[in-house]
């Protein structure tokens, strides 16, 4: 089976009309026919968007609408920050299933509102400021190059868009491939975290290995850590290896993302490092040891 996504998956745009969102929404269409279905613009309902190769697609005034008319049970979001927000809580509100934000920079308070709202709602929301997910040749939300991809067994997530690419382009040249990959971003406050992919795939017969890519700032790599230790007991496990970014960052200073910074004596590396390997998760040495780390670990 895949996670959240598949070859079935009508995705609705918002912020299509943009340079953004156009340039991607061209690239997730020639992916293995992405079913992008349409898009949305309060003041260009009516209108149809075109591509540079040829794509057109309905422009509706709302996510509302254009769920109405298509069907769509997920919704992509490329719209500014400043926007962003009020978006997400558009998408919510249409019922979309699955919603990706792909935008950085989203105030922290607006994405506590957000996150309220979320809360309330069956939604599901992956990001903001997030390369999307992917299942390969068969679905394509957000800006992951699809060239790397390769259909197989890993389940990849990830606070780190590049290096999410990483792990995948390793997995692939290991022959491993993926099942679904999956950056949920690194902002302090944000739709899906750690614990709720980790769910999706260890309860996927088709993911076979894991790999967690975290960072430092906040406790969710110490969670998620707690919940492969808890998830072990009962007998649910899967071959994890992770990674920490971030081991060098002096404390108190954002380093990338808004999400990784240490404060208050918590968030670092070595902590979650050490919580990554009392549950049993192989950690690597280095991003570029990802592929190979998981490769050892296998023929074990």
């Amino acid at each position: 089976m895949s996670i959240l996504i598949d070859r079935n998956t009508k995705v609705i745009v918002q912020g299509l009309t943009g340079k953004t969102g156009s340039f991607h929404t061209e690239q997730a269409l020639a992916y293995h026919g992405t079913q992008m279905v349409a898009g949305t613009h309060p003041k260009k309902g009516g209108t149809n968007w075109a591509g540079s190769n040829g794509e057109s697609l309905p422009i509706y005034a709302s996510v509302a609408e254009a769920k109405e008319a298509t069907g769509a049970t997920a919704s992509v979001i490329y719209v500014p920050p400043a926007g962003a927000a009020a978006a997400i809580e558009e998408a919510i509100d249409a019922g979309i299933d699955l919603i990706t934000c792909i935008t950085e920079g989203v105030p922290v308070l607006d994405m506590v509102r957000v996150k309220e709202k979320l809360d309330h709602s069956p939604s599901r929301l992956v990001g903001p400021n997030c390369p999307g997910l992917m299942t390969p040749d068969e679905c394509k939300i957000g800006i992951m190059p699809g060239s790397i991809f390769r259909k197989g067994s890993v389940g990849v997530l990830s606070r780190s868009g590049t290096l999410t690419y990483e792990a995948v382009y390793q997995t692939s040249v290991a022959g491993l491939g993926q099942t679904t990959a999956v950056g949920i971003g690194g902002d302090p406050v944000k739709g899906t975290e750690f614990i709720d992919m980790l769910e999706l795939f260890l309860a996927d017969d088709e993911t076979k290995s894991i790999i967690m890519i975290g960072e430092i700032g906040g406790s969710a790599e110490e969670d998620a850590a707690q919940f492969l230790t808890d998830e072990a007991k009962r007998g649910r496990k899967k071959p994890v290896v992770g990674f920490i970014a971030g081991r060098t960052a002096p404390a108190g200073r954002t380093m990338g993302h808004a999400g990784a910074v240490i404060s208050g004596g918590k968030g670092g590396a070595e902590d979650k490092i050490e919580a990554m390997k009392a549950a049993g998760i192989r950690v690597a040495p280095s991003p570029a040891k990802l592929g190979e780390t998981l490769v050892e670990l296998l023929a074990e």
